[in-house]
């Protein structure tokens, strides 16, 4: 897997600082699931961010504060269980999932086990329930080599790949890369003809869609 689109700076800044809202926080970690690159950047983001921390001059805290961390750490803790040797098994090899944490808890599952909604000429989708109704999320499934219907933005849009492939313009995106559209954005991705494309899809305002039909189904669609 060769991801080329990385999530960005300020979103991965966000996510280490635990400011992103949750529709946010899901794309970002699901991607950094995927992405080696990027779980290197957010340690080196959350050493430095350590370093700063230890050169600040320390604040004297009441022992009842230091006397109640202790006791949450100990109620926490579990000793380890220690079970008879049983004899060597056979371990089968199981596949990767397609889908990765924490999105296939929120999903319920992997890709084998969703029921999808149908959207509409071949292209499905499951909304994804949060807690925060600041952002929407979404797990999309666009036919092979049909394009998503013309649309700008009301607000940021996150499109993380999970398998198969879109272009946008000539951009290629594929399983792990994450793209990040705004207000200034209008684009109609395509999904490349080899599969269908799965990706998750974020946003915090309606999508704009420049035919009248989409946007007098959008109610009906809540996209």
């Amino acid at each position: 897997m060769n991801i080329r689109h990385h999530v960005s700076d300020e979103l991965l800044v966000g996510y280490a600082s635990g400011t992103l809202e949750e529709g946010w926080q899901l794309a970002v970690a699901t991607h950094l699931a995927l992405c080696p690159d990027c779980r290197t950047r957010l340690t080196l983001m959350e050493n430095t961010a350590g370093e700063l921390l230890e050169s600040l001059s320390p604040v004297p805290i009441e022992v009842s504060s230091f006397d109640r961390l202790m006791e949450r750490i100990r109620s926490g803790e579990k000793k380890p269980s220690v079970s008879p040797r049983q004899p060597t098994e056979v371990v089968k090899v199981v596949p990767p999932p397609v889908i990765p944490e924490p999105l296939r808890s929120y999903l319920g599952g992997d890709l084998t086990e969703l029921k999808w909604k149908s959207l509409g000429r071949g292209a499905y989708h499951i909304p994804i329930k949060l807690a925060d109704r600041s952002t929407t999320a979404r797990l999309l499934r666009i036919p092979a080599g049909k394009p998503v219907p013309e649309h700008s933005h009301g607000g940021r849009e996150l499109t993380l790949v999970l398998s198969g492939s879109f272009n946008d313009g000539e951009l290629l995106f594929a399983r792990g890369d994450i793209e990040e559209a705004d207000t200034s954005v209008q684009h109609q991705p395509l999904a490349t003809p080899e599969q269908d494309c799965i990706c998750l899809a974020v946003t915090d305002a309606p999508l704009r869609f420049r035919s009248w039909l989409m946007r007098l189904l959008q109610p009906v669609l809540q996209i």
